[in-house]
């Protein structure tokens, strides 16, 4: 049950940063790109706690999947920083 949980929050992540992309291929607007990459990072979070927990379940990555969400959140909290009018 839990591999299933992991796998959908990982589907999520990649389709709401395939939106995000699209909409900034539309408009342009930089925070669409940096709410866009942030999503792609956690889309990797995701994928590193299915192998960590599932695939292999002997092997900590936690240290990986920790690192992958902080560059993630930081990369979205420069962009807000970056683009504020």
């Amino acid at each position: 049950m839990a591999a299933t949980i992991y796998t959908l929050c990982a589907l999520v992540a990649l389709l709401c940063a395939a939106l995000l992309v699209r909409a900034y291929r539309r408009s342009r607007y930089r925070l669409l790109l940096w709410s866009a990459l942030c999503f792609s990072g956690l889309t990797l979070n995701n994928v590193l706690l299915v192998i960590d927990k599932v695939v292999l379940p002997d092997v900590d990555l936690s240290v990986w999947r920790t690192s992958v969400a902080l560059a993630s959140v930081s990369v979205l909290l420069f962009g807000l920083i970056w683009d504020a009018e």
